[in-house]
């Protein structure tokens, strides 16, 4: 009767554990099918662990091929975590302050024609306070330079630095010029032996470096005519760029900004260290201290937003809730890594393709539906 009791017990957890997937699979399935994604990946931590992974629908549709959950996506700007996770060693290895005059990291003059006696500080620029703007673009660090560029001015904003907020991708590919300075290593070398291998993961910022069969086919849809074009320049190889590549000068061909690749899986393995504060199971990548400062709003953006060092706090994503972390977009890709500090959950979302409009809460609206439907399914289970 005992052996018959446990049989019984261990059924009902099996039942149990199906019906939490079985669920959570289904909820997926039911957004992309709404959404019409072409493929979505996610992750969800749970209790400080990855608890469900999914590689849903395809990463190519020209050759029919399934998504699979080693598939490495270019996410986008939560790239941006990653640069700045890599300032905070520096800062911490006494290489650099979040107080220093960007101008003397960067090697060049950085500052607001319009505030000139206003230092414009590092701290400044990962929270995007820096008055920094990306009028002039930010695929090549001379629209900033001003012995190299006559219309350097526009890159600035009417506010003096610190006291707003604007979003500005030129901040990171300047801090990854930042970084190489600091350090004498490339960009991308530099976070692959300090963020990825000892976090044993995965991917990277060099395009040329990686296995090119494990890229995921981006897909931008046009709304007009209901269609999906695929996004080739995602991954457009770098090995030209390489062969004359100047330190702290040509960094943006790695674009630190935006240009980080690799998959859901592992990207929830580099989401748990910032959730344990630094914290990873063969030491740290960072000290308790960095973590918190990254962690912390600086500026606030919203009504339930503010921005810290390339992280940011959210309070609607989750009903209830407040979340840190940051979303991407670009060449047809979504994607989201956000993750509850006190509680120890966390999602990464990401979507190579789906309709949308022009409105970013409906551009968004995926991640949101996606989140909320794996915190149902999979976090709230066993609660």
């Amino acid at each position: 009767m005992r052996r018959v009791f446990l049989a019984l017990i261990l059924v009902c957890f099996s039942v149990r554990g199906f019906a939490q997937v079985d669920n959570a699979e289904a909820g997926l399935r039911q957004i992309m099918e709404q959404k019409k994604a072409v493929g979505l990946a996610v992750a969800v931590v749970k209790d400080g662990k990855i608890v469900y992974t999914r590689a849903l629908g395809l990463k190519d549709v020209e050759q029919n091929l399934p998504l699979s959950e080693n598939d490495l996506f270019r996410i986008a700007s939560i790239s941006k975590s990653f640069s700045a996770t890599s300032v905070m060693q520096l800062v911490e290895a006494k290489k650099m302050s979040l107080d220093d005059d960007f101008s003397k990291l960067v090697g060049f003059t950085v500052r607001n024609p319009k505030f000139p006696d206003k230092v414009i500080t590092l701290k400044m620029v990962l929270s995007h306070t820096s008055s920094i703007l990306d009028r002039n673009g930010y695929f090549n660090l001379d629209v900033i330079h001003p012995d190299k560029n006559p219309n350097w001015q526009k890159c600035y904003a009417d506010y003096a630095p610190g006291t707003q907020y604007t979003y500005c991708n030129l901040n990171f590919n300047l801090v990854g010029a930042v970084i190489e300075r600091a350090t004498g290593q490339r960009f991308d070398q530099y976070v692959k032996r300090h963020i990825l291998d000892p976090l044993g993961l995965y991917g990277g910022y060099c395009v040329d470096s990686l296995d090119r069969s494990k890229f995921v086919t981006l897909y931008e849809y046009s709304a007009g005519s209901s269609t999906f074009t695929p996004s080739p320049a995602a991954y457009a190889p770098r090995s030209e760029e390489i062969k004359s590549y100047v330190m702290a000068q040509s960094t943006p061909v790695f674009s630190p900004t935006g240009g980080m690749k690799i998959s859901a899986r592992d990207l929830a393995t580099y989401m748990l260290m910032h959730l344990n504060q630094g914290r990873y199971p063969g030491g740290r990548i960072l000290s308790k201290k960095s973590a918190k400062l990254m962690q912390t709003p600086v500026v606030k953006t919203t009504d339930v937003s503010h921005y810290g060092l390339a992280l940011r706090t959210a309070g609607n994503l989750i009903p209830g809730e407040v979340l840190v972390g940051h979303t991407g977009s670009a060449y047809g890709l979504y994607s989201a890594m956000f993750f509850h500090p006190k509680e120890k959950f966390g999602f990464v979302v990401m979507t190579n393709g789906c309709h949308t409009t022009s409105s970013e809460d409906e551009i968004r609206d995926i991640l949101h539906l996606t989140m909320r439907s794996l915190y149902e399914n999979v976090v709230k289970v066993g609660k």
